[in-house]
């Protein structure tokens, strides 16, 4: 089996995101292969059900700059280029896909926490990621700092 040509990591900005950077690094290294980064916001409207009375565009807008600049400092510890960072506005498992397909990737890398319980029933990122993507899904088992 020949490795992997493009990889796109999907990241939370949470710190245990450099514990999937790293298995990503990794992978694209033996590889040979280019990686992207994307973090997808999800719209402020989505988490409120449309149902406040205040514009949240600033409030959004921030939100991306803060993501963009978290982003770019992952992205530069790795050399990868501003055409493979990608800050998205939308419902993650769907732009994951979308950002894979369009650029091509065959594999995409992402953080699963290991939920239990009432979280595991509901889902999670990384399975929405799992159940509808084109090519092959890693999902990397991240630890709290503490743990």
């Amino acid at each position: 089996m020949s490795g992997y040509n493009n990889i796109l990591v999907g990241l939370d900005l949470s710190e245990e995101s450099a514990q999937v950077l790293e298995r990503a690094a990794q992978i694209a290294a033996y590889s040979n292969a280019k990686m992207s980064l994307a973090h997808i916001i999800e719209p402020l409207t989505f988490a409120y059900g449309g149902d406040v009375p205040m514009d949240l565009s600033e409030v959004q807008e921030q939100l991306q700059n803060q993501a963009k600049e978290q982003l770019r400092k992952a992205a530069a510890d790795l050399n990868i280029p501003a055409d493979r960072q990608h800050v998205v506005l939308g419902q993650p498992a769907t732009e994951i896909h979308r950002l894979a397909e369009e650029s091509g990737c065959d594999l995409i890398v992402i953080g699963s926490h290991g939920r239990h319980g009432l979280a595991l029933l509901l889902g999670s990122t990384a399975n929405g990621v799992l159940h509808g993507a084109g090519c092959d899904v890693l999902a990397v088992r991240v630890h709290a700092p503490s743990e």
